[in-house]
C-alpha cells in the first residue's frame, strides 16, 4: 500500500473513531431509556469494517468499547451501575469484549456475501453486527449478574424488552444506513 493510501486510511479511521466517541458521549448515539441505552455506535464500526477491513474494524470496535466504558463510569444505566458496584472488572469485560466481536462477525458475513451482492451483503453484515453487539452485551450482563449473585430479574426484563424492541430497531437502522454509506465510500475510492 502506498504512503498516500495509508495516510487516507489513517485519516478515515481517525474520523470514524472521532464519530464513535461523539455518538457515544452525546444523546446522538446513546439514547438512554433509564434501564438501558439504545445505541447506533455499531454503524461507524460496520462501515469502517466493510470499507477498510478487519484490522481497522477491530480498532473501531475497541473505540466503541472504550466509549461504552467511559459511559459506564460517567453516566451508567441502572443495570450497569449495579454491576459496576459489584465488580468493576466484569463491567470492563462486558463493555469491551462484545464490541471486539462486532467487527469480526461483520467482516465474516460481508466477505461471504459481498462478491455476489455487495449492497445486500452490507445490509446483512450491519444487521448481524448490531445483533452481535446486543446479544453478547446483554448475555454477558446476565451471566455476570449471576456470577456476582445479583438479582437478575431486572436484567431478564430488559433482555425481553430489548429483544422485542431496541435490538431489532438498532439492527434495522444499521441495515438501512450502512449500505449507501459503504457504496458511496467505495465509489470515492
Amino acid at each position: 500500500m502506498n504512503t498516500n493510501k495509508k495516510l487516507k486510511n489513517m485519516v478515515l479511521l481517525a474520523v470514524f473513531v472521532a464519530l464513535i466517541f461523539l455518538l457515544g458521549q452525546t444523546p446522538l448515539g446513546l439514547i438512554p431509556l433509564g434501564f438501558c441505552n439504545v445505541t447506533i455506535l455499531v454503524i461507524p464500526v460496520a462501515v469502517g469494517t466493510m470499507y477498510m477491513g478487519l484490522k481497522s474494524g477491530l480498532l473501531l470496535g475497541l473505540a466503541f468499547g472504550a466509549t461504552s466504558l467511559v459511559s459506564a463510569f460517567i453516566k451508567p444505566s441502572a443495570l450497569v451501575a449495579t454491576l459496576m458496584a459489584a465488580n468493576p472488572f466484569l463491567t470492563i469485560v462486558m463493555t469491551i469484549l462484545p464490541r471486539l466481536c462486532v467487527p469480526v462477525t461483520i467482516y465474516l458475513v460481508y466477505k461471504l456475501m459481498a462478491e455476489k451482492r455487495p449492497h445486500v451483503a452490507a445490509a446483512v453484515s450491519a444487521a448481524v453486527g448490531s445483533l452481535t453487539n446486543t446479544v453478547l452485551y446483554l448475555g454477558l450482563m446476565l451471566l455476570f449478574y449471576v456470577i456476582c449473585g445479583i438479582d437478575n430479574t431486572t436484567v431478564l426484563t430488559t433482555i425481553a424488552a430489548v429483544a422485542g424492541g431496541a435490538g431489532p430497531a438498532e439492527a434495522a437502522a444499521a441495515a438501512i444506513i450502512c449500505p449507501p454509506v459503504v457504496a458511496a465510500l467505495k465509489k470515492m475510492r
